[in-house]
C-alpha cells in the first residue's frame, strides 16, 4: 500500500471548504498511486474553538453527511482516507477520526488523552478501547495528537496486530519534539509504520508547527516535512516488515524482539489508579 500524509492549512468553522479541499487532495494522491490518505486532526472543522457552545454546531454524527460525501469519493476512486472532525453523540462532543473507504465508514476513533488546548478543553474523553482495522490487507490503528505522547496507546495497538499507526495531529508551538523524535520512537519501539499528519497555518493566534512525518518499523524517517508549509508526504507500506518483530542482526549474538521480550509482570504501576486530578474536568 502506498500512503499519503497531508500537511495542510485548515479554516476554522469552514466545514464545506475544508471537505472540498480534502477531496481534492484525495484525487491528487490517488493520481500519485496512494490508496490511503491521512489528514490532520480536526481537518473538517478546525481546532481553536473557545467554548463547547461555539464548537457544537460544527459537530456531526459518524456516519453523517461529511463521512457520506467522502465515502462516495472513496468508492469512485477505490481508496481509503482518515480525517479529523468533531463528533456529536447525544449531548457529548468528541474529538474524533473517521476512517472511510469504498464500503463507507470502516471505523471511527474518539481521542482518549485530552490536553488543555483548543477544543480539547471542552470535548468529552474518548470512551472506546483502542482497536485495529484492516484495510486492503494493512492493519491500521488510530491515535490523535496528544495520544502519541502516551506510549501505551501504540503498544496496545501493536499487540492487537497493527502494521501502521496513524496520528492526525495539530501540534502547537512547544510540540516540535513530537515531530522530531516521538514519531521515530513510536515506530521503532513497536516495529510498526507510524505516520503523523500535522496541520499548518495560524488559527486564533496559534501557529501550528508542521513537521509531519512517516517512519518505518526500524524508526527510520521515510518522509519528513520539516517546515510549516503545505506538503504531501508519501510512503510505501510493506506488511512483512511490520509483522517481523524478531529482528536477527547476527544470529545468537544480536537479536531483538520488542514484543516477545516484554516483561508485563513488572508493569503493574502503569495501570494503577493515580491521584492526580485535572481542575475543572475531573
Amino acid at each position: 500500500m502506498r500512503i499519503a500524509a497531508i500537511q495542510t492549512d485548515i479554516k476554522l468553522g469552514d466545514k464545506a471548504g475544508n471537505l472540498d479541499r480534502m477531496i481534492s487532495y484525495v484525487r491528487e494522491t490517488r493520481k500519485n498511486g496512494a490508496t490511503f490518505t491521512i489528514f490532520p486532526e480536526c481537518a473538517l472543522t478546525g481546532y481553536c474553538f473557545d467554548s463547547i457552545e461555539e464548537a457544537r454546531p460544527y459537530a456531526e454524527s459518524i456516519p453523517g453527511p461529511s463521512v457520506e460525501k467522502m465515502a462516495a469519493v472513496c468508492k469512485e476512486l477505490g481508496v481509503y482516507t482518515v480525517f479529523g472532525m468533531l463528533e456529536s453523540d447525544g449531548s457529548k462532543v468528541f474529538n474524533a477520526l473517521a476512517l472511510v473507504g469504498p464500503e463507507g465508514l470502516v471505523a471511527s476513533y474518539r481521542k482518549i488523552h485530552l490536553p488543555r488546548l483548543g477544543v480539547d478543553r471542552f470535548t468529552d474523553y474518548g470512551d472506546r478501547p483502542f482497536a485495529v482495522h484492516e484495510i486492503a490487507g494493512v492493519k491500521v490503528g488510530m491515535n490523535i495528537c496528544y495520544d502519541g505522547g502516551f506510549p501505551e496507546s501504540s503498544r496496545i495497538m501493536t499487540l492487537l496486530g497493527a502494521d501502521l499507526i496513524v496520528l492526525p495531529t495539530n501540534w502547537p508551538p512547544g510540540a516540535e519534539g513530537a515531530g522530531d523524535f516521538t514519531v521515530n520512537a513510536r515506530a521503532m519501539e513497536n516495529t510498526v509504520y507510524y505516520a503523523a499528519a500535522d496541520r499548518v497555518g495560524v488559527e486564533r493566534g496559534v501557529k501550528f508547527v508542521g513537521k509531519s512525518k512517516i517512519c518505518d518499523p526500524l524508526g527510520k524517517t521515510i518522509a519528513f516535512a520539516d517546515h510549516t508549509d503545505e506538503e504531501i508526504l508519501y510512503a510505501d507500506i510493506d506488511v512483512t516488515r511490520s509483522r517481523t518483530k524478531h529482528l536477527v542482526r547476527t544470529a545468537g549474538i544480536n537479536e531483538v524482539d520488542r514484543i516477545a521480550d516484554r516483561r508485563p509482570e513488572v508493569y503493574a504501576p502503569l495501570v494503577a489508579p493515580h491521584s492526580l486530578k485535572r481542575p475543572g474536568r475531573d
